[in-house]
């Protein structure tokens, strides 16, 4: 039963990770009123605890992203970096300069993105973070049935950041392409259900605003159907930009 814990935690942040700051707030894939915008932020941090990212810091990150794919001014590209590690520090300095607003990110970067200031000048807060991580020693200390599942305690504790680097150093290097495009992107595997989508980067990268991260009829994207049925109930508006002709006569090949 323990092990479930680290389970269900790795898929709830990951989900608001791709849901909430990935499509929503650096991509504006979809659309949600004011109040459902504030009720996914205060999921977001419940669900990512110590490893919460500001959606507003994220986006602009992100953003740099795909505008600056594998040259110097990406904020994590494999090429520039000799381990994950030192791409994962770098990626934290900009990050942080972006949220302290220590350095002025190009105005196309800051359009239209979710901004809570008030929410996150307490996520981001070392107590908040230290109260996190304690819960979840707690739970190791507690319930962990050997000490062996405490290896599992540092991912628990950098969650989200760990599911970045798995796709940004990853996902530049190995795995196989869809798209041939001016950057390294690939697709990690063919049926995405350890990182709900976020494993076909290369499928992203080629339609970045796109709500189905998987464009071959085998790359199932469980945030995808997630996403509609929340549209179904009314609690976003959905605008995908997909190339729907391009993507069925691949499937037809």
């Amino acid at each position: 039963m323990f092990i479930l814990f680290f389970i269900v935690h790795w898929y709830l942040a990951l989900f608001f990770q791709t849901f909430f700051h990935h499509r929503y707030a650096s991509h504006r894939a979809f659309k949600m009123n004011k109040f459902w915008e504030r009720t996914f932020y205060v999921l977001a941090y419940l669900a990512q605890g110590s490893s919460y990212m500001s959606p507003r810091a994220y986006a602009i990150m992100h953003r740099m992203h795909h505008a600056y794919t594998d040259t110097p001014k990406d904020p994590h590209s494999p090429l520039f970096f000799k381990n994950v590690f030192a791409m994962m520090k770098h990626t934290r300095r900009i990050y942080q300069d972006i949220f302290f607003k220590t350095y002025e990110p190009e105005k196309r970067f800051v359009k239209d993105i979710p901004d809570w200031p008030w929410f996150d000048r307490w996520t981001v807060t070392k107590t908040s973070k230290v109260l996190w991580s304690v819960f979840y020693i707690a739970i190791y200390f507690f319930f962990a049935p050997s000490y062996w599942y405490f290896l599992l305690l540092p991912v628990q504790i950098v969650m989200v950041p760990f599911h970045g680097a798995i796709v940004n150093w990853f996902a530049h290097k190995y795995g196989y392409r869809n798209f041939e495009m001016k950057n390294t992107s690939t697709n990690l595997v063919p049926v995405d259900l350890f990182l709900m989508g976020e494993a076909y980067h290369n499928d992203h990268h080629k339609y970045a605003s796109a709500i189905n991260f998987g464009v071959r009829w085998y790359e199932i994207d469980l945030t995808y159907y997630i996403i509609l049925g929340l549209g179904k109930l009314g609690v976003l508006k959905l605008q995908d930009k997909y190339r729907a002709d391009e993507i069925a006569a691949m499937n037809e090949a």
